[in-house]
């Protein structure tokens, strides 16, 4: 375990959500030591909409003090609740430029995702999920628009697919360290002769549940989640070539994002998808 402030930073829209998503942030922070970063950028489109300059740029400038306003008022009440500091910064610009140019310079341990809604395209422009998980190898967390993580209370945490040397964040034995005994393990399989779903006990301190690919593997594992309460499911995007079954294929992480209402911690490593999240 490193004895370090880990950053975090939380890429927003600013929309009715953003609240939760960062009540999520806030409960990550306490647990693993993080300090927040609040990070939007606003289209230049969503701003500038006549020719005159002069107008342009008084418009700029009140969009401006606008937006720092909004972020003040989003963050301020949490960071009074929770006794803890958050920063921010903001731009104007193309998203994906302006979100490329932030990360690379501001070097995060994590970022943290308002969980966007199923089929839909947009978040912070198109497919910024999509974009974060190709472009930055770091941990990232997707935070449920409802059942957010409550700081200062011990988390309910399970694994999904993930073999125990993919488990190697930084943080995750801090993270272990405010975790309900006994962790939950939750496996989807390759078809086999053994039942649909199949419970058994490895040691004192975890739990498996095995499910086998299928129509009903997803709705299977989301019962399951239910049953054990789990408000936060680590889901590992790293290839393993020596445990076939430790990482979900794009779509299987797809469905996953769009049928299971809980915060998500997506591991290191990148994945390269073929349509946007």
């Amino acid at each position: 375990m490193k004895n370090k402030k880990y950053k975090i930073v939380v890429l927003t829209d600013l929309k009715d959500t953003s609240g939760m998503t960062l009540k999520s942030t806030v409960s990550l922070a306490k647990m693993i030591d993080g300090d927040i970063e609040l990070f939007h950028v606003k289209k230049p489109t969503d701003v500038v909409e006549i020719d005159n300059q002069l107008s342009a740029i008084r418009n700029i400038n009140a969009e401006h003090l606008a937006t720092e306003s909004e972020i003040k008022k989003l963050i301020t009440p949490i960071c009074k609740e929770y006794g803890i500091d958050i920063n921010s910064k903001f731009s104007f610009g193309n998203v994906k430029t302006e979100l490329s140019k932030y990360i690379q310079e501001s070097q995060p341990d994590i970022i943290v995702l308002g969980k966007r809604k199923p089929k839909m395209i947009k978040f912070l422009g198109d497919g910024i999920t999509h974009f974060v998980l190709k472009n930055y190898d770091g941990p990232v967390m997707i935070a449920a628009d409802e059942n957010a993580l409550e700081p200062n209370m011990e988390l309910s945490f399970g694994v999904l697919n993930a073999v125990e040397e993919n488990f190697n964040m930084d943080f995750s034995d801090v993270l272990m360290s405010h975790t309900q005994k006994p962790l939950k393990s939750f496996k989807i399989i390759k078809k086999s002769n053994s039942s649909e779903e199949v419970t058994s006990v490895s040691n004192k301190d975890m739990v498996e549940y095995v499910f086998e690919q299928g129509d009903n593997a997803i709705n299977n594992l989301s019962k399951y989640l239910s049953i054990s309460n789990i408000n936060l499911l680590f889901v590992d995007r790293k290839e393993n070539t020596n445990h076939p079954n430790s990482n979900l294929i794009e779509s299987e992480i797809q469905t996953v994002m769009d049928n299971l209402n809980i915060s998500l911690l997506v591991s290191n490593g990148k994945i390269g998808y073929n349509n946007p999240v």
